[in-house]
């Protein structure tokens, strides 16, 4: 055999290998883009972003509106046995007055409704990218585990071709055909489940993001150590961090209404000018007037409410911030470890891939028997399937490592992306 075992199928996968480009296994970034846009969670965002400015405009102008009264009535004097009738009308028109600490603060609580519907924009946005990788990254290892089972086959019936060489010169039983066929059958039904589990892990990545492009083949690239220290990861995720940028911005929203809520202890008056016109015109009154609330319980328990609603939100923040921490420690941790699993999975299948070959070579030569030939490709395969997604992990973890540092699939619509 000229061939060199799973050395040489490995080749045979059509596995496109590329070390010059760190992000080669990656969709194009303006498909990228294109599904972002698209998906619903991020549309839906888009449309809270109209709301917030909608909110700020109607914060500023303020809910107060003129209002008009008008009204007549008949006036009956009664002198003696004479009755004098006259017509009579007035009107009015008047409107609430916003203090002018109250304008400040509405102000305030407009910019910050704002702000906050741009951090659900950035947060929707960097947890569709997350969903996007990790659908991307489920696609790719079911399409390389098929690629090498199809290889695996292979080489089985290479296997096969090399036993019936040996039956016909008298070297080998026929039964070592119909071991050999039996293992290129179980490595069949493999594959099917294989070709089953990446079909669907297409079919779902392309319903939830149809600007995507599918490659034919499945580009394998050789991951990168992560050399910064776990400080570094953590100081510039949590300055990026749109689900705490929320939160905080949520807390922030809560406090300016709960000063709003304290702001409207002390009512506004409602100053009003008022026309009326008597005894058939012949007396006109003309005024100034103002009225003011007088009632004080409702809104003092509305100003409580708003104060323990905002320590409520601050508080959720400072968890959630503790919880991010953990989340980026436990991803840093996972794209450490999983280069070094790799490292290790990588060394283990090239070994036994080399065993492989000088067993294949043994047995072409007479020199060794079939089940040690099968079992040494059995074992190689799983090394090569494991080597391989073990790969794909520290890929994968790395992106996401980067994808949460705002340094991948950063654009123009995410305000925290580096320009």
């Amino acid at each position: 055999m000229k061939h060199t075992g799973l050395t040489l199928a490995t080749a045979c996968l059509c596995l496109a290998a590329s070390f010059s480009h760190a992000e080669a296994d990656l969709p194009p970034h303006d498909q990228v883009d294109r599904a972002l846009d698209e998906h619903v969670l991020v549309l839906n965002a888009q449309a809270g972003m109209q709301i917030a400015q909608s909110e700020q405009r109607r914060r500023d102008t303020g809910d107060y509106e003129f209002t008009l009264q008008g009204g007549t009535y008949r006036d009956r004097l009664q002198e003696g046995n004479v009755q004098n009738d006259s017509r009579d009308w007035e009107i009015a028109i008047e409107r609430p007055l916003r203090l002018p600490n109250k304008v400040w603060i509405d102000s305030d609580i407009g910019a910050a409704a704002l702000a906050r519907g741009q951090h659900a924009l950035g947060d929707a946005r960097h947890e569709v990218s997350r969903q996007l990788l990790r659908l991307w990254f489920t696609w790719q290892r079911e399409q390389a585990q098929l690629l090498q089972w199809q290889a695996q086959l292979d080489l089985l019936q290479q296997q096969a071709a090399i036993t019936e060489k040996r039956i016909k010169a008298g070297d080998v039983p026929r039964m070592e055909l119909n071991q050999v066929n039996a293992a290129a059958a179980m490595s069949a039904v493999s594959m099917r489940q294989a070709k089953l589990r990446a079909a669907l892990a297409a079919d779902e990545l392309k319903r939830q993001f149809p600007a995507l492009s599918l490659p034919e083949t499945v580009t394998l690239v050789e991951p990168q150590a992560i050399t910064q220290p776990l400080t570094y990861w953590h100081d510039i995720m949590l300055n990026h961090n749109h689900e705490i940028g929320l939160a905080m911005a949520e807390a922030d929203f809560q406090r300016r209404l709960a000063a709003r809520a304290s702001a409207d202890r002390l009512p506004d008056p409602t100053v009003g000018l008022k026309y009326t016109s008597q005894l058939d015109s012949k007396q006109r009154i003309a005024g100034v007037y103002v009225s003011i609330p007088l009632g004080y319980s409702a809104r003092s328990a509305n100003a409580d409410s708003a104060q323990a609603q905002a320590r409520i939100a601050t508080d959720q923040a400072q968890a959630l911030q503790r919880k991010v921490e953990g989340d980026i420690y436990h991803a840093y941790t996972h794209a450490v470890s999983s280069y070094e699993i790799w490292q290790q999975a990588s060394a283990a299948a090239s070994a036994l891939r080399h065993n492989a070959d000088l067993v294949a070579r043994a047995y072409s030569l007479g020199e060794n028997s079939l089940d040690a030939t099968l079992l040494s490709r059995r074992q190689a395969l799983e090394a090569t399937l494991a080597e391989t997604l073990a790969r794909q992990d520290a890929n994968e973890s790395r992106y996401r490592l980067l994808l949460d540092a705002h340094s991948l699939w950063s654009s123009d619509n995410d305000a925290h992306s580096p320009h």
